[in-house]
């Protein structure tokens, strides 16, 4: 039983909040009995560590028994040292340690992706960890994260991936040019969501083909730099008084038309 908040232990932990030691070791902090399931059924070769309190791990059984099955020993631990370790106020009795474990551009465009959404400059980790979500959810192959945008492994974007950080590949600290130039030479057009594109439902056809959705920072969306490697630039149908619609809300906007006319094309 781990009861000193202040141990050694305790701090290496608790200082992967910070990026310089998720860089330092490669590690990431995962929160939560949600986070510590999606690792155990997905990906429990990346889980080092598992931390919980004694009732935590009777509330949570099946998390217990995955754990036994992977091979990974519980550590216990009082609450304050949970609490000591966590980044949330309330991390429900669960902490992990997981290596942090992105796929290489490389690996990603050689499987012959159809659906990737890249991400240029994307600062907000609530919004980053939802695009992660939506493109899982719409059965998208990848996501691409430029060197401008926040790190997949900071607390926040993973608790808001909701554990789709697991489900399916991310490359980080890419380079937008040779990302681009991957993309076409995967056969995938690349379309920017811009607010100064053209009419999306105009070209709405064109997305049952092989798409590379780019989107931009959330407040100066992309510049003429980078939306020069587009193909394509579409904006969004605004039918009400919005001023605008949330970066994360406008990508699972376009990845979900993407793949429902993938789908469409497949099943016809």
């Amino acid at each position: 039983m781990l009861e000193n908040p202040r141990s050694p232990r305790v701090r290496a932990v608790a200082k992967l909040v910070k990026r310089s030691a998720r860089q330092e070791t490669g590690l990431f902090l995962l929160e939560g009995p949600q986070a510590a399931r999606e690792v155990l059924a997905y990906r429990p070769d990346t889980l080092v560590e598992l931390f919980a309190t004694p009732t935590a791990m009777d509330r949570h059984a099946d998390i217990r028994d995955a754990a036994r099955e992977a091979g990974i020993e519980v550590v216990f631990t009082t609450e304050p040292v949970l609490d000591a370790m966590a980044d949330t106020v309330t991390p429900q009795g669960i902490v992990a340690v997981a290596r942090q474990s992105p796929t290489s551009m490389r690996d990603i465009f050689e499987a012959q992706p159809t659906l990737v959404a890249i991400c240029e400059e994307v600062r907000d980790p609530g919004n980053l960890g939802t695009i992660i979500r939506a493109a899982d959810a719409a059965g998208a192959d990848a996501v691409v994260l430029t060197g401008r945008t926040v790190d997949p492994y900071n607390p926040k974007v993973v608790r808001a991936t909701t554990g789709s950080l697991f489900h399916l590949p991310v490359a980080v600290g890419a380079d937008l040019a040779s990302t681009a130039e991957r993309a076409r030479a995967a056969g995938l057009r690349i379309v920017a969501a811009d607010v100064e594109g053209e009419d999306f439902l105009a070209h709405r056809g064109i997305l049952a083909e092989p798409t590379a959705w780019l989107f931009g920072n959330e407040a100066r969306g992309l510049d003429a730099e980078s939306l020069a490697f587009a193909d394509l630039s579409l904006r969004l149908p605004i039918y009400g008084s919005a001023e605008s619609l949330n970066l994360a809300t406008a990508a699972s906007v376009c990845l979900y038309e993407s793949a429902f006319a993938q789908r469409a094309v497949r099943t016809s």
